[in-house]
């Protein structure tokens, strides 16, 4: 559950708790391919193609970049090298 700013949680213009989510996992390494789609069903509740464009839209949400600059960039990164070779 969310915490507000009186219980010392984050301020209503912080992320909610599914983008904290999907940027935690990311944050994870993981063994395999498998592994990760199967976490995102079973932890989040998402196909991995909702999962992704969740996660893509996120990416280009400051409040995401505020909470996890090193995870945010990194996939910033990654997407503009995949979209650089289109």
């Amino acid at each position: 559950m969310a915490r507000g700013p009186e219980d010392g949680g984050e301020d209503s213009g912080g992320l909610g708790e599914r983008e904290r989510d999907l940027l935690a996992v990311e944050r994870r390494s993981w063994p395999g391919p498998g592994a990760k789609e199967r976490a995102v069903r079973e932890r989040l509740g998402l196909s991995p193609t909702r999962y992704y464009q969740l996660l893509n839209a996120l990416l280009d949400d400051p409040r995401a970049l505020a909470h996890d600059p090193v995870t945010v960039n990194r996939l910033r990164r990654v997407r503009d090298e995949k979209r650089a070779k289109r």
